[in-house]
C-alpha cells in the first residue's frame, strides 16, 4: 500500500527551486522512499553500506563523479566530507534544478555540516513519521512509523528492534554513551516522564548519573527525531509563568513501547493515557507545521497559580490558537474554564487568541460536541488533523 506523503509537494517544489535538496528526520519515517516515489529515475545509492563507505575515504570526488545524476545519496551523515565534494559539483552547474538529493537522520550535525557546505545550495525538509492526516490507520498504540502501521501484528518487535539499531548506530555516532545498560534505562524512564515538565535532576538521581549526562542524552534524541521538547510560552500576560519545557516521545508508539503497553485493552487502562493522547496531539501539530513547509512552533503554558493550557500554537499576524487535549470521549464544560482564562488574560490589550479548541477522541456512538462555551469548539483528533493540514 502507496501512502502519499503530505511532504510530497514541497519536496517537488524544491526540486524545481534548488539544486539539492536534504531531508532530515528520524530513523525508518520514510525520506528514502519518499524521494525515491519522488524521483523514479534517480541513480540510489545507500552510504551504509561499508563498501562505499572505503569508497568515498579513499577517492571521494572520483566516487561523485561515477553517479548518475540525479542522484539519491541515502543516511549521509555516514560520509559527510561528500557535502564539500558536491558543492564545487553543483557550483559547475548551478543552474541544474534537482540533481543531488541526501537523507539524514541525525537534525542537528548534519545540519551544521550543510551550513558550512551547502547555504543557498540545498533546501532543507524534515519528514516525520505518518500523520493521522496521511494515513486512518495511525493511532496512539501504533505510532506513525510505516512498518507498525502497515504491520501492527508485528509492532512489539519492530520497536525492540528499532531500539537496538538506535542504540547502536545514531546514539553512538553522536556521542560516546559510556553506559549503554543506563541509556536503555534513561529512555524507560523518560517514557514515564511523557508529558510532564522536564526535571532533570529528577531523570539523573534513579539512575546514578550526572545532571550533565542526563543534558547531553536529551540533546542526542532530540537531533535523532525521537522526543519533542515543548517550550512554554514566553509572553507572561500579566502572570508568572513556569518556565520549564513539557517533553514528549514523538512517537506515541515508541512511548506504548517504552511503558510496556502492548494492547488496546491495555492503554485504554493505563495512567499515561492523558499523557499518551497529549503527545499525540503535539505531534499532529509539529507535523503539519513542516509538511506545510513552515517553521516548527509550539509551546506551552503554565502559571505559578496553576493555570495550565496544553499547546498555543502561533498563527499569522502574531495570533494563536490554544490547544487542549483531552483523552475522553466525552467533553464537558469544565474542560473550557482553562481556555477561557488564558484566552482573556491573552486578549487584555489586543485579540491575540484567534481560536480555543478542546481535542478528544472520538465517541463511537454520540455525535461530536461542537461548542464547549462561548468561544471554545470541540473536535475529535481526526477532525483536527484535517484542519490543521488544510
Amino acid at each position: 500500500m502507496v501512502v502519499a506523503r503530505k511532504l510530497a509537494g514541497m519536496v517537488q517544489k524544491a526540486l524545481r527551486q534548488f539544486p539539492a535538496l536534504v531531508i532530515t528526520g528520524p530513523r525508518r519515517a520514510g525520506k528514502t522512499t519518499l524521494l525515491r516515489q519522488s524521483m523514479p529515475k534517480a541513480q540510489y545509492v545507500l552510504l551504509e553500506d561499508p563498501d562505499i563507505q572505503d569508497r568515498v575515504r579513499s577517492d571521494p570526488r572520483s566516487f561523485l563523479e561515477s553517479l548518475r545524476l540525479p542522484a539519491i545519496l541515502d543516511e549521509i551523515q555516514n560520509t559527510p566530507r561528500l557535502l564539500d565534494y558536491a558543492r564545487t559539483m553543483i557550483d559547475a552547474h548551478p543552474r541544474r534544478m534537482g540533481q543531488w538529493l541526501f537523507t539524514g537522520s541525525q537534525e542537528a550535525p548534519l545540519m551544521q555540516g550543510i551550513t558550512e557546505s551547502m547555504a543557498g545550495r540545498a533546501a532543507v525538509l524534515q519528514l516525520l513519521p505518518f500523520s493521522l492526516a496521511e494515513s486512518p490507520r495511525v493511532d496512539m498504540l501504533r505510532g506513525g512509523f510505516p512498518e507498525p502501521v502497515m504491520h501492527p501484528a508485528s509492532r512489539t518487535l519492530w520497536y525492540a528492534s528499532y531500539l537496538q539499531t538506535y542504540i547502536e548506530r545514531d546514539v553512538r555516532a553522536i556521542t560516546q554513551v559510556r553506559d549503554l545498560p543506563a541509556f536503555r534505562r534513561f529512555l524507560s524512564l523518560l517514557a514515564s516522564r511523557h508529558g510532564q515538565f522536564l526535571n532533570k535532576t529528577d531523570l539523573a538521581a534513579p539512575l546514578g548519573v550526572s545532571v550533565p549526562t542526563i543534558t547531553e542524552w536529551m540533546y542526542v534524541l532530540e537531533v535523532t527525531g525521537q522526543i519533542i521538547l515543548v517550550q512554554p510560552y514566553f509572553e507572561n500576560f500579566g502572570k508568572r509563568l513556569v518556565k520549564t519545557p513539557k517533553v514528549y516521545w514523538g512517537d506515541s508508539g515508541m512511548a506504548c513501547h517504552l511503558l510496556g503497553i502492548q494492547t488496546q485493552a491495555e492503554l485504554e487502562r493505563s495512567p499515561f493515557l492523558g499523557p499518551i493522547f497529549e503527545g499525540f496531539v503535539a505531534a499532529e501539530i509539529l507535523k503539519s507545521q513542516i509538511n506545510q513547509g513552515q517553521r516548527k512552533e509550539l509551546y506551552c503554558f503554565r502559571d505559578r497559580q496553576g493555570l495550565e493550557v496544553d499547546f498555543l500554537v502561533p498563527q499569522a499576524n502574531a495570533q494563536f490558537w490554544l490547544v487542549e487535549a483531552k483523552a475522553g470521549r466525552t467533553v464537558q464544560s469544565a474542560m473550557a474554564h482553562p481556555l477561557l482564562a488564558l484566552k482573556k488574560a491573552a486578549n487584555a490589550e489586543t485579540e491575540r487568541v484567534s481560536r480555543a479548541l478542546i481535542v478528544h477522541r472520538k465517541s463511537r456512538n454520540q455525535p461530536p460536541m461542537t461548542t464547549v462555551a462561548p468561544g471554545v469548539e470541540a473536535m475529535p483528533v481526526e477532525q483536527f488533523s484535517e484542519l490543521i493540514n488544510g
